[in-house]
């Protein structure tokens, strides 16, 4: 094989890869969610930005062989050029060993980052998150009680816990009981991303 002289095919393949196994994964993943949600969360995934963010962790920039005009711009620390090297590595990574590998290399990268995605698009809804997440690690539903009301009877304040099983996992307090066990839910979110590392 000779000098390759750009990484622009492995990055045109990379590109098409990444986009299938988030696709896959969020079908996979989410499948309550419908296209529309599908397609913004895979937006908000496969952004230039994120890409450039896990090249950064890779530390790639150091590897790259740029001209000197390129070198003197600055192009080694720019968005577009370390979004198009991580690109260019995962499509390094299906032509030298397949599908599955370039899944696994991906997902060990892209995974943490379409649940955190998926959190903070959803933390409006924070509940149903929760309702997804104990039904797949604990094989439960999330059950709520208020435990306090505080505050004059026009203006209460409620006090709510989510309980998973026996144990509490979380309380949130809310001028009404939907609000209370939103701010419940998100905060068991909270302790269960901790304890499970979930969206780490």
């Amino acid at each position: 094989m000779g000098i390759l002289t750009h990484n622009e095919r492995l990055e045109f393949l990379g590109d098409a890869i990444i986009d299938f196994i988030v696709a896959e994964y969020l079908c996979t993943r989410f499948p309550g969610l419908d296209e529309g949600e599908l397609t913004i969360l895979r937006s908000a995934v496969v952004r230039s930005e994120t890409l450039a963010g896990l090249a950064r962790q890779l530390e790639l920039a150091s590897d790259l062989r740029l001209s000197r005009g390129e070198e003197r711009t600055g192009a080694r620390s720019r968005v577009p050029m370390l979004a198009d090297t991580f690109e260019a590595i995962i499509g390094a990574v299906f032509v030298d060993q397949g599908l599955t590998a370039a899944r696994a290399v991906g997902l060990k990268l892209l995974g943490p980052i379409i649940e955190r995605v998926h959190m903070v698009n959803s933390v409006r809804d924070a509940k149903s998150i929760l309702q997804e997440v104990a039904q797949a690690y604990f094989q439960l539903q999330p059950q709520y009680q208020v435990v306090d009301l505080r505050g004059a009877e026009h203006c209460r304040i409620f006090v709510i816990a989510v309980l998973i099983g026996d144990e509490e996992r979380g309380r949130g307090e809310g001028l009404n009981k939907h609000r209370a066990e939103q701010a419940a839910a998100y905060a068991a979110l909270i302790r269960l991303r901790s304890e499970f590392a979930l969206g780490q």
